[in-house]
């Protein structure tokens, strides 16, 4: 930042342009064609060489003084002009989202149909990249198979929430299956206990509801009771797949082979769920498209940002006015050092 952005009072520099051509027409005027008493003075006591140089002396000091004044008048003058600094401030407000991301994580998101590897991984990046988009929004994780946890509570440390959506993965200690019913009504308990208006579940799944104790309508219904918004995904392509294998060998060594395996999205349950709530459902069976799905949720979950602009005004006249005064002092202490040597 420049020592000043601005000045207040800007029509003092017309008054300077008066100022200096009056103060040195005066000074050309008072000194044409006079010698320094002083001179005269040193000529009679020391002889013409040594007087000569100490009329040199005391020209550059006249000259000098005249320098100090002139300059002392443009600090005033810029002290007049008042420079100021100014800083803008902006600060940012909203009520935010509460947001629960429901992954599935069941075997069949490892179908290698989806970049940069497979459902499951292309499903991370594009929370990841949504996750990033987002601003004071609470947002946590919930994981399911056959089974159903929550992996990261409502948080803002966003930066904790995707260190650990990198590390998920399918695990064989959860139940096989894909329970929808158990999953939603989790991310449900979780965002009823909140205060807030806006309440959204992001619900992303290659499959349909087989397991699980509590049936996907039970959990809708509640989701509706608490005025939860669901956005449905549907990951993959129907139909025969080809799922990958791993198998381990006594020498530590892996061998990756694949079963060739029936997936289904449950679509009108997704869309029952996301009708019914005031949500959106979205059929992804590509990478890019799933791109397109979360900037789509991006945009419909935004809330207004309220943005307030205060300028501070910092001051910088005390700077010119004191040292310009100081030269004008200055300035008149020499002209009383002539005086006194004249008489």
């Amino acid at each position: 930042m420049s020592l000043w952005a601005s000045f207040k009072n800007p029509e003092f520099f017309y008054v300077a342009i008066l100022c200096l051509v009056t103060v040195l027409s005066y000074l050309k005027y008072t000194n044409k064609g006079k010698n320094p008493k002083g001179l005269m003075d040193a000529y009679d006591l020391v002889g013409p060489l040594k007087a000569q140089k100490v009329g040199i002396v005391l020209g550059l000091m006249q000259q000098i003084n005249k320098i100090i004044f002139i300059l002392g008048i443009i600090f005033v003058i810029i002290a007049l002009a008042r420079p100021q600094s100014k800083n803008e401030l902006t600060s940012q407000s909203s009520e935010g989202i509460h947001i629960m991301m429901v992954l599935d994580i069941s075997d069949s998101m490892l179908i290698e149909d989806m970049k940069p590897i497979n459902r499951l991984e292309s499903a991370k990046l594009r929370i990841k990249e949504f996750i990033e988009k987002r601003y004071n929004d609470y947002i946590g994780l919930v994981v399911f198979s056959g089974q159903s946890y929550t992996r990261i509570p409502l948080t803002l440390d966003y930066k904790l929430l995707l260190e650990s959506l990198a590390l998920v993965e399918t695990s064989e200690r959860l139940r096989k299956g894909t329970a929808i019913g158990m999953a939603l009504a989790n991310a449900v308990t979780r965002l009823e206990k909140v205060k807030g208006e806006s309440k959204v579940v992001v619900l992303l799944t290659d499959g349909e509801n087989n397991v699980g104790a509590i049936d996907p309508n039970t959990a809708l219904e509640i989701a509706k009771q608490k005025d939860i918004r669901i956005y449905t995904v549907g990951i993959g392509k129907d139909g025969m797949a080809q799922l990958p294998i791993y198998r381990k060998f006594p020498n530590g060594m892996t061998q990756k082979f694949y079963r060739p395996m029936h997936s289904t999205v449950n679509e009108p349950l997704l869309k029952k769920m996301a009708d019914d709530t005031g949500g959106k459902y979205f059929r992804a069976t590509q990478s890019g498209k799933l791109s397109q799905v979360f900037a789509e949720i991006d945009r419909l979950e935004k809330v207004d940002v309220e943005i307030k602009k205060i300028t501070q005004v910092h001051e910088h006249y005390q700077f010119w006015a004191f040292y310009g005064l100081v030269l004008l002092f200055l300035s008149q202490f020499i002209n009383f050092i002539f005086i006194w040597r004249s008489l």
